[in-house]
């Protein structure tokens, strides 16, 4: 196994903190520039806060045996689709002229959940439903079914623990969404990615903004943690290497 798996929560704590430490650094940047963006947006527009994720995966798949040159992370991220020309993942792994590996790696800041929430599970559900029928279409070159992996930080805070009340005015929606926070939402619908086979694997962790340039996270359902999604991930990999 890659020896990064070895220290996994030690690594995964350390991508936290680059989070949380990279959006202070953008928020405080942009305020010496005397730039104001709408709400929060202050601290996202600049990018690179999932680059620690995307740095353990990159690790974990160099060291499954995959040449750094099949490693696309930073540029050359498009794939064709389906009902689109294209869309741009964040992290490839094309060896020999074939898909192996498309990432995701998203996250959410609060206070605004709502139409955020709405936002990323229909990018996610749209991306994967592209991908996979683009797939059947014979467009990576081959029938060998790539991983397809789903990763998700929430904000831990109040706003993202507090129970959401759902309309109902034809229909009753179904039981586990009645009362359940945006955060207990996200880990729902990162299951059912996997249960529906939407995506291989999903990880689903949180976060809070004080403890996490510590970083401290926390995962609050078993079968979405960040060891099975390592494990299912460099399984895969390794067949190819």
């Amino acid at each position: 196994m890659p020896k990064t798996m070895d220290r996994l929560e030690n690594h995964v704590g350390e991508a936290v903190a680059y989070y949380w430490l990279t959006r202070k650094a953008q928020k405080e940047k942009q305020k010496k520039r005397g730039v104001s963006d709408a709400g929060l947006r202050s601290a996202v527009t600049g990018g690179a806060q999932m680059d620690g994720f995307i740095d353990l995966f990159t690790n974990l798949i160099l060291e499954s045996g995959i040449d750094a040159g099949f490693i696309f992370r930073k540029k050359a991220l498009e794939l064709p689709g389906f009902f689109r020309p294209t869309k741009e993942w964040d992290l490839l792994v094309v060896k020999n002229g074939r898909l192996l590996v498309a990432l995701e790696a998203k996250s959410q800041v609060g206070p605004s959940f709502g139409n955020n929430f709405n936002n990323r599970t229909e990018e996610a559900m749209g991306s994967a439903l592209d991908l996979w029928t683009a797939f059947r279409e014979g467009a990576f070159n081959g029938g060998i079914q790539p991983f397809l992996g789903y990763f998700f930080m929430l904000e831990d805070c109040e706003a993202s623990n507090r129970p959401v009340r759902v309309k109902e005015p034809h229909f009753e929606v179904f039981p586990e969404f009645v009362g359940a926070s945006y955060m207990k939402r996200y880990e729902l619908f990162c299951r059912k990615l996997i249960l529906e086979r939407h995506y291989t694997s999903a990880s689903f962790i949180t976060s809070d903004s004080e403890s996490g340039v510590a970083g401290v996270y926390k995962e609050t359902a078993t079968d979405l943690s960040f060891s099975i999604f390592a494990k299912s991930l460099v399984s895969h990999v390794r067949a190819f290497a």
